[in-house]
């Protein structure tokens, strides 16, 4: 049960917050500015690429290197040759995990390591695998790191992991609001010097600046009324998310949503493109989880009955107004079932700006959803 009392309550948040959650999502802008200096201070602004690598690949940990490249390969476009390398088993350590590069990577390929532990011996050994085969390799990873130790020297270059102290604290998780930043920011500068997309300094800094005003509007001291996170988390209290999304940009921000409400408050969600989304999701919302599927629902005991849990369409989207749109098909279909649905569509901009817009204010949804239904 989602406490709604507790959403305009800074006070109990932040008693609530025992993994400081929300200062990492109102500190977003500030760890893209610690990011990108120390990306500069590692020598990724100075970088001058002989030309385009033939694959970037991407390993790391979890939900985080997920993330980030499912990110940096929405933004590279359609003929990105951006992978992630999932674990392929077992390392040689207790509990570790094994990666293995492609038998065709080599000196012509880039490998980028992103990960907030830096511990994982799988990664040490793929980097000198990697060595062992000319790919260059970038690692974005705390500092002080076994990790950070054998990609030293000769192996590659290494990128300091953009940290707060509380991070320390505790495990961080891989859905948190600053770690994604602190991993994609180095990453966005340096494949803006391969050329694989456009992300300057400035672009870092309007970056930045969005998730700044981001933090103003739906902060702990917003109420509720006027704040479009904590809006969206009560609106998704006791229900199933069925997450659309609209635009190239939104997609990744919509699956990174569905990951942070699963890992920061246990909510399950589902995730889709629009149009696609209209097919694939028609007979979930005319199952029973529609909002009409229950009619013996007005004689539940509400005390001492949770309610059912039925469906909310959550429609993230980039495009400018006034262009092709599946939009309103997606709001009949909805209606037609009974199905709630709330609406996010970020302020004019650029690319990274609308996107991280878009991912601002779902992360501040989830971490406000998973503290109020822990209260």
């Amino acid at each position: 049960m989602l406490d709604e009392s507790l959403l305009d309550s800074p006070e109990g948040l932040a008693e609530a917050d025992r993994h400081a959650l929300l200062r990492g999502a109102a500190e977003a802008g500030a760890r893209v500015r610690t990011a990108a200096r120390h990306a500069a201070e590692a020598g990724v602004n100075d970088l001058k690429p002989d030309g385009r690598p033939r694959a970037v690949l991407i390993a790391g940990p979890g939900a985080a290197a997920t993330q980030t490249a499912d990110l940096l390969g929405t933004l590279a476009g359609a003929g990105s040759p951006v992978t992630r390398l999932a674990p392929t088993g077992v390392a040689p350590a207790a509990g570790a995990l094994r990666w293995e590069l492609p038998g065709w990577a080599g000196s012509v390929d880039l490998l980028l390591i992103a990960t907030p532990d830096g511990t994982e011996p799988g990664l040490s050994l793929l980097s000198e695998q990697a060595y062992r085969r000319g790919c260059t390799v970038v690692v974005v990873a705390p500092a002080g790191t076994p990790l950070a130790e054998a990609v030293g020297g000769s192996h590659g270059l290494f990128v300091p992991m953009a940290t707060a102290p509380y991070d320390q604290d505790e495990p961080l998780a891989a859905s948190a609001p600053g770690v994604l930043w602190a991993l994609l920011t180095p990453l966005l500068a340096l494949l803006d010097r391969t050329g694989l997309l456009t992300a300057p300094p400035d672009a870092l800094e309007k970056i930045a600046d969005r998730l700044d005003g981001i933090a103003e509007r739906c902060g702990p001291a917003i109420a509720t009324y006027s704040n479009p996170a904590k809006t969206l988390a009560a609106e998704l209290a006791d229900a199933l998310p069925v997450v659309w999304t609209e635009g190239v940009s939104a997609g990744p921000a919509g699956r990174r949503f569905a990951a942070a409400l699963a890992e920061l408050s246990g909510t399950p969600a589902v995730v889709a493109e629009l149009p696609e989304a209209l097919a694939a999701h028609s007979a979930l919302l005319a199952g029973r989880l529609a909002a009409s599927a229950d009619p013996d629902d007005f004689f539940r005991d509400r005390v001492e009955e949770a309610p059912a849990l039925h469906a909310r369409v959550v429609l993230l989207r980039d495009r400018p107004l006034g262009g092709l749109t599946a939009a309103p098909a997606a709001r009949e279909l909805a209606l037609t079932h009974d199905t709630p649905i709330s609406e996010l569509e970020p302020e004019a901009g650029g690319e990274l700006e609308t996107l991280a817009e878009l991912i601002a204010v779902t992360d501040f949804a989830a971490v406000y959803l998973a503290l109020a239904s822990r209260a």
